[in-house]
């Protein structure tokens, strides 16, 4: 899932001012009610998420440091973990399906910009981290990445192309290390 959005300089914002209004409220909204709250308080933040919009299945985990800037653009799925100060940069689609976790400080990168355009619009592209998969610590993910089932990112990895489910991979660029068994 890939949109362009139309500006007519790169300095135009691509959002509304309905929408910008929405992101600044979002923003307060989880500084005053959800920041600051223990691990056990996950209820509460996912009650703030989904409120925001935020499509929800299940029972996820998102952690209290989290940051995510446009809840609208999440969906998590049952036992989906988001991370101690993991960035969800959801300026498109990000999608965390069953008992994935997406480490400390990963930050999840759905936008780039039209580079070969004076206006360098910007770009958006789905993230999907299916089902099992595990994203290290400080890993970055770029737009448009699939991560595949069960699969394995290592700490600090630059993700800029899909991951074969059941895969461990690591590095900048990300390269195949080896396959997972499962017995």
């Amino acid at each position: 899932m890939e949109q362009e959005y139309s500006q007519n300089s790169p300095y135009d914002s691509p959002w509304s001012f309905s929408q910008r209004i929405k992101m600044i409220l979002w923003e307060y909204v989880w500084l005053l009610f959800c920041s600051w709250t223990p691990k056990p308080a996950n209820r509460w933040r996912l009650f703030w998420l989904k409120l925001f919009g935020c499509k929800i299945y299940g029972k996820p985990f998102v952690h209290q440091r989290a940051r995510i800037q446009i809840p609208w653009n999440l969906i998590l799925h049952d036992f989906a973990c988001l991370g101690d100060r993991a960035n969800a940069y959801t300026l498109g689609v990000v999608e965390i399906f069953e008992h994935a976790t997406v480490g400390q400080e990963v930050y999840l990168c759905t936008g780039t910009h039209a580079f070969d355009k004076p206006e360098m619009n910007l770009i958006t592209k789905k993230i999907t981290i299916q089902k099992g998969v595990f994203i290290g610590v400080r890993a970055i993910i770029m737009p448009g990445v699939t991560i595949g089932e069960n699969a394995i990112v290592g700490a600090g990895s630059l993700v800029t192309k899909n991951v074969e489910k059941n895969t461990i991979v690591a590095g900048n660029p990300a390269k195949f290390i080896k396959s997972r068994s499962f017995e």
